[in-house]
């Protein structure tokens, strides 16, 4: 527990540290975000604020686990650096998204086509390696009743399933001011208690450091934002939330703490699939949901506040359920 509170500690100075170097370059470098032109009218005014500012998450994290982690444990095996680079692998995608958009200047990266690709051949690499460690396997433990099923070799297409759903949520998820990061560091904190009691203190560490780097970068990105985070700081965090969860043996509980990113990918389907079937017409104001929520009249911060209350919530129902 020490040597997490130590890590997340290391992770929130070097985000502030980060921070504060990053804003101006970003500035300099006229890296801007261009906002959908659907977007609602309240959104138009961040157009130009610096995005790609995940790259703070990504450094304060990576910075805080190099530095904690344990080297005499064989590479292979080791927990901590295949959670790191299942995020990292993330966040390549989500920068290359991002520069296409910053080149291309309007708000639209890659094709859905290039992301998928990518994405599949990332989640086929990471669940094939939890199918073949000897802590993680093809066995999954279900909260709250207490056993375990082993889903064999359908582990493999089910936990990539559960990658490319997750990282595209906390993606989708990422649209107003300090949303994500708020959500994002509960999740974290509740995955390193989960490790800490499971005894697996590479991911309790790797936790601990995205816990840090999404403080750090909070004070950067809660309202009004200073600066956005991108595809490149979305991406990287929803491929680590789903490493810790497999690497546990533990999916299942994201649908409880990753509620708010399932939720705003099961909006946008629910939003599509009604207006292609009804030739126009809408359940929503706006997809994701926490837009339909700002277009009903509540306040960004309102909406974050709700958010991160409900996840601190069904968080700490989660723990009742696997500690």
């Amino acid at each position: 527990m020490q040597r997490m509170l130590l890590t997340l500690l290391l992770a929130f100075a070097v985000g502030c540290l980060l921070g504060k170097l990053l804003l101006p370059v970003l500035h300099k470098l006229k890296f801007g975000q261009n906002i959908y032109e659907l977007a609602p009218e309240a959104h138009k005014k961040k157009q130009g604020t610096p995005t790609m500012g995940g790259l703070v998450i990504a450094g304060a994290a990576i910075a805080a686990t190099l530095v904690a982690n344990d080297y005499a444990e064989p590479f292979s095996g080791n927990m901590l650096l295949a959670m790191l680079l299942m995020a990292l692998g993330n966040l390549c995608i989500g920068f290359a998204d991002d520069m296409t958009k910053i080149r291309r200047g309007k708000n639209g990266g890659l094709t859905a086509r290039q992301k998928m690709f990518f994405q599949t051949i990332l989640a086929l690499a990471f669940s094939a390696y939890c199918y073949f460690h000897p802590q993680v396997g093809s066995v999954i433990k279900v909260p709250f009743l207490r056993v375990e099923w082993d889903l064999g070799i359908l582990y493999i297409p089910i936990m990539m399933f559960i990658i490319v759903g997750t990282t595209n949520s906390a993606n989708l998820l990422d649209g107003l001011d300090g949303l994500l990061t708020s959500v994002s560091m509960v999740d974290f904190a509740t995955l390193a208690v989960i490790a800490g009691a499971a005894g697996l203190g590479g991911v309790g560490v790797g936790c601990a450091a995205m816990c840090g780097g999404c403080m750090a970068f909070l004070m950067r990105n809660a309202y009004p934002a200073q600066m956005f985070m991108g595809d490149t700081g979305s991406m990287f965090i929803g491929g680590a939330v789903v490493a810790a969860a497999m690497l546990l043996r533990q999916p299942l509980i994201l649908v409880l703490i990753a509620f708010w990113m399932l939720m705003s990918s099961v909006s946008d389907i629910i939003q599509i699939t009604y207006f292609k079937a009804t030739h126009g017409k809408r359940v929503f104001k706006m997809a994701p949901i926490h837009h339909h929520f700002e277009l009903c009249g509540m306040h960004e911060v309102k909406i974050v506040a709700m958010y991160m209350v409900t996840t601190a919530a069904l968080c700490a129902l989660t723990l009742l359920g696997v500690l």
